[in-house]
């Protein structure tokens, strides 16, 4: 796999407190394998609409599903440009002075065009996606059927053209306010699996059931 630096294009370089742009592929990966949603921004001639979706990476690409009918999916099949992004609040930063509150944070953004995925590789992308939900998933569920998959819409991007920008630590205050009587640090924040809730009949436990409510994944 291909872990070299990403150059930045005139898209991509993080101008606005330059130093937090991240440009390293590997960075990039682990953003977006901790996400379960991106969002996709696009226009069409109704105007410019930026919509949330479920994503998963494989390699060099971010994939996205959805229905045939997806306004969306049908305008990104076409390969009209888009920009995907995806955002992790890490923590809420408590400075001494108004002006220097800030958020910790991880995101990425992605510029380029969606291609359709299909044939088997459209089966074995969502076969990927339960995957990526739980480990073994794919295995104990009934797998889609034919007309189910020639219903379902499967597409993916490059990763080309994308950068990184993360906040992490403390408050950045001015000297003159470190002497102030005020709570300053970080309120950290993460996504966390909560106990599971069964539907129905339920066989046997599956491990990643089972560890779900002591799961507690950074987002």
């Amino acid at each position: 796999m291909n872990q070299k630096p990403m150059p930045p294009s005139e898209r991509t370089r993080v101008r606005r407190v330059a130093d937090r742009g991240r440009y390293d592929r590997a960075i990039l990966h682990a953003i977006l394998d901790d996400a379960y949603l991106c969002h996709v921004a696009f226009a069409d001639d109704r105007g410019t609409h930026c919509i949330p979706t479920a994503c998963w990476r494989e390699a060099e690409h971010l994939y996205i599903h959805g229905s045939n009918g997806s306004r969306m999916l049908k305008l990104a099949a076409t390969g009209s440009q888009v920009c995907v992004c995806v955002t992790h609040l890490d923590g809420l930063v408590m400075a001494r002075s108004a002006f220097h509150h800030s958020m910790n944070y991880r995101s990425a953004v992605i510029y380029g065009s969606f291609e359709v995925v299909d044939g088997a590789a459209k089966a074995a992308a969502m076969d990927a996606f339960l995957e990526r939900i739980a480990p073994g998933r794919s295995a104990q569920a009934r797998p889609g059927d034919v007309n189910e998959l020639a219903a379902t819409t499967v597409l993916r991007i490059g990763l080309d053209e994308a950068a990184a920008k993360i906040r992490s630590g403390g408050p950045k205050d001015d000297e003159s306010d470190l002497a102030l009587p005020v709570w300053a640090g970080v309120l950290p924040m993460a996504l966390q699996g909560l106990q599971p809730v069964p539907d129905g009949v339920q066989g046997s436990l599956p491990e990643y059931v089972a560890r779900w409510g002591d799961l507690t994944a950074t987002a």
